[in-house]
């Protein structure tokens, strides 16, 4: 036997498969992305040939069953679309933390794209447009107006006082509760 521990007239194993390089893998994604375009490229032009092929042997009864579906078809979602465009901005104005104007004020059908379904781009740069509360006071708050002083003892008044029996008045005065009316602020 040699140094090595491996029997006499036999190879050293090999270090194994190449390990794959960035580049490698790189390049291999992107011949990936290009079939894949490719196939896509391929499976829509055969769809659109396919619908041509249907089209061109339509009777002229099948040409108007197909636009009357249409027709219908796009009746129906003008019908509703002007429901989901009012529930798509309550929804966005919802999450926005905005406050809609009254829906009369509101042109819903302008929301709905060409077929009659919501055109959510459009609500969304609406909602946006619309002014955020206003968390604090828009005017100061410190000018002294309203009620000054602290939050002393409730005061009796007068009118007060002559509807209360004696003990009733000992124990208001002993509250303090006739303060103001016995320093003639009342």
């Amino acid at each position: 036997m040699t140094e090595t521990n491996t029997p006499e007239g036999t190879t050293p194993p090999a270090a194994g498969p190449e390990v794959p390089t960035i580049e490698s893998l790189q390049a291999q994604v992107e011949k990936w992305k290009a079939l894949s375009r490719t196939n896509e490229k391929r499976w829509n032009d055969a769809s659109s040939e396919l619908e041509t092929l249907r089209q061109s042997q339509m009777s002229d009864a099948d040409k108007a069953l197909e636009s009357a579906r249409t027709e219908a078809r796009n009746a129906a979602f003008a019908e509703v679309g002007t429901r989901l465009a009012d529930a798509e901005l309550r929804a966005q104005a919802a999450k926005a933390g905005v406050e809609l104007p009254a829906a009369e004020f509101l042109n819903l059908s302008k929301f709905l794209g060409e077929d009659g379904s919501v055109n959510a781009g459009l609500v969304s740069n609406f909602v946006s447009s619309l002014p955020k509360p206003v968390s604090e006071p828009e005017f100061a708050q410190g000018l002294g107006l309203g009620r000054q002083g602290g939050s002393g003892p409730v005061q009796f008044t007068r009118d007060d006082l002559s509807r209360m029996s004696p003990k009733e008045i000992n124990a208001a005065r002993k509250a303090g509760q006739l303060d103001a009316l016995m320093r003639g602020e009342i």
